[in-house]
């Protein structure tokens, strides 16, 4: 059900759904202080490639980035974008991916992970995925009552929410991910976690 939503939405998501405030998305970028040019990346939940641009930037032209998403409509649309650089596109749950272990310096999940179905076992394949010392990102341009409250009023997705900083926190933890830090407010939800 939530593979057709997204399918259904591609046409019209940069219009209608995406983040245009580039500060916004700076201060995402931003938080990713850590991730180093050459890193290999696996954004989860790519979308429409709102977010790819920053990664690029971040990763410079010896990185490499794998594009994940559930919504093959979604991801034609940032292929389509013709982004510069070593990028693979995956059409996956990121739940049972199958992707090699120990493979990536950094995953992010910018603006998806309300819509994993099963988030404890993502959480633990993308520790099994993560390089020893790597980091995991969910990141969010708007706060968890704003994100829940328009997912709420949307049949499709009514059920995909944000967990709270104690949730999430359990979930990490549990997953095995340590040095947690969680920005949970008004304007923002941002959280990172290593794999030790």
């Amino acid at each position: 059900m939530i593979k057709t939503y997204f399918n259904k939405q591609a046409e019209v998501w940069d219009e209608m759904f995406t983040e245009t405030d580039l500060n916004k998305l700076k201060e995402v970028s931003d938080f990713m202080y850590d991730i180093a040019p050459g890193s290999t990346v696996l954004d989860v939940g790519t979308g429409t490639g709102r977010f790819v641009p920053f990664i690029l930037d971040k990763i410079g032209n010896k990185g490499r980035l794998i594009c994940i998403d559930l919504a093959e409509e979604m991801l034609n649309k940032c292929k389509a974008k013709s982004f510069k650089g070593t990028i693979d596109y995956i059409c996956a749950d990121i739940s049972c991916s199958n992707l090699p272990g120990s493979a990536f310096n950094a995953v992010i999940c910018y603006s998806s992970f309300p819509h994993f179905q099963d988030k404890e076992k993502a959480l633990k394949e993308i520790h099994r995925i993560l390089k020893d010392n790597g980091t995991l990102f969910i990141c969010h341009s708007s706060g968890r009552e704003f994100i829940n409250k328009i997912h709420s009023e949307i049949p499709e997705v009514h059920n995909d929410l944000l967990p709270t900083k104690t949730e999430i926190n359990t979930m990490l933890h549990k997953a095995g991910f340590r040095e947690i830090i969680i920005i949970d407010n008004e304007e923002k939800y941002m959280v990172k976690g290593k794999k030790s």
